[in-house]
């Protein structure tokens, strides 16, 4: 079974951390990626840039309108996720359990099952 380990980001809860936490959670990364995919368990990951450097599209009666910034205001946003294939639920939510956000308090990960995924491979 396949499972998106979900990480959200609020810059609220990362700037009231000390540096030293700061740089716990971030080395704490390697460290999880180390065990998934020594375990056979990690199929990919993704960091995702500060939303300040995203952009919206919407389209309207057929033109494309583009602005700066997240979707919605929020004090969350996406900041990555791992994709992973474990034998079950509880083991997906072991492995999230590992992942260093998990541990910031106002934090946490969401797990979400795959239920459908392709590839440009096909």
């Amino acid at each position: 079974m396949q499972f998106l380990l979900i990480m959200y980001g609020n810059p609220r809860i990362w700037d009231a951390l000390t540096e030293d936490e700061r740089d716990e959670v971030m080395s704490g990364h390697g460290t999880f990626m180390e065990t998934v995919t020594g375990a056979g368990e990690m199929i990919s990951t993704v960091a995702l840039a500060d939303p300040s450097r995203s952009a919206v599209v919407r389209v309207r009666g057929g033109v494309p309108a583009v602005t700066d910034g997240p979707y919605v205001e929020s004090k969350e946003y996406l900041g990555g996720y791992y994709l992973v294939e474990c034998d079950s639920r509880e083991r997906a939510l072991e492995l999230a359990a590992l992942i260093p956000d998990a541990g910031v308090e106002g934090l946490g990960v969401e797990v979400r099952p795959v239920v459908f995924a392709s590839t440009a491979e096909g």
